[in-house]
């Protein structure tokens, strides 16, 4: 085996750690009356975050796509960043971390950690870490169609999500005129 192989083995085993966190938390949000929203993108997700792990062991073996250094190893610390990234999101919400969107009504939106600086960081490490990936041994048309495809999977989950928090979003103070 390959250590780009073992890589992807690696990350299909981190990928299925998660689904058990989320599991678990699905269980405790919903027994405390936790709601789904947008189920019907969810198999979209499931099929494209499959299609990456898929791609990135394809593309380089039927290719021959070369590991270049240049491009391998910054793209390898961009995957390692986004792993950081993701268990810091999981880390700073707990139990209300999921792979679906599952809101609990009442509860306050979460303002510690990572959502600190940024509204939806657990798609930025998802995002990097699917064009970071294949490029780590230069599968760049599964880095390409991966990111487009992510994108516009994105755009409707993140309305989505903020629809679904809208509730617990506190509205903004009118400021004063001069």
């Amino acid at each position: 085996m390959t250590p780009y192989t073992v890589l992807i083995v690696l990350v299909t085993a981190e990928r299925f750690a998660e689904l058990l966190v989320a599991r678990r938390n699905a269980a405790w949000s919903r027994a405390r009356g936790g709601l789904e929203h947008g189920a019907g993108h969810y198999p979209a997700m499931v099929a494209l975050h499959t299609a990456l792990l898929l791609g990135c062991l394809v593309e380089p073996w039927a290719a021959d796509r070369p590991f270049l250094p240049l491009l391998g190893w910054p793209a390898l610390v961009l995957v390692l960043a986004s792993q950081g990234l993701r268990w810091w999101c999981i880390r700073a919400l707990g139990p209300r971390w999921n792979t679906r969107v599952l809101i609990v009504p009442g509860l306050p939106l979460i303002t510690g950690g990572p959502y600190r600086y940024l509204r939806h960081p657990n798609y930025v490490a998802v995002a990097v870490e699917g064009a970071a990936l294949p490029l780590v041994h230069t599968a760049w048309l599964t880095a390409l169609g991966f990111t487009l495809l992510n994108a516009a999977l994105l755009s409707v989950r993140i309305r989505c999500e903020d629809g679904a928090l809208a509730p617990a979003r506190p509205l903004p103070v009118p400021s004063a005129a001069p």
